[in-house]
């Protein structure tokens, strides 16, 4: 499977997860300047910026080890941009995490949601 495959059935996963427990989706792969966002959702009054990983196995760390604190201010760029050009600097946001875990044949074995997963970090 490739890793373009594994993102996708992530985030597919990811998205059930969240409208189940209540989120509305706004966009998916939002590509910006500066990289992408994995979705966007509205929660509670909150405009969401998720970041879905997806793994096979732990081998190599939980999937939220891989949201470092370079990948955090990168999303906080990222969220500040979406706002701006949304018009939305006045709601307020969050940052969510999503893991996934599937098997090596693409199977989701378990969906983690951490809402106000980190802070922005604004520089």
């Amino acid at each position: 499977m490739s890793r373009r495959q594994l993102g996708a059935i992530g985030e597919d996963a990811a998205v059930r997860a969240l409208r189940r427990r209540g989120y509305r989706i706004r966009d998916r792969n939002v590509r910006c300047p500066m990289g992408e966002l994995d979705l966007v959702a509205e929660h509670a009054g909150h405009i969401v910026f998720v970041e879905v990983k997806t793994r096979t196995g732990i081998e190599y760390g939980a999937p939220f080890e891989a949201i470092s604190p370079a990948k955090q201010w990168r999303l906080s760029r990222l969220a500040t941009y979406y706002l701006t050009v949304k018009r939305l600097l006045d709601r307020p946001c969050r940052f969510d995490a999503v893991s996934v875990l599937v098997d090596p044949d693409g199977q989701v074995l378990d969906v983690d949601v951490v809402a106000g997963a980190f802070e922005a970090i604004l520089c």
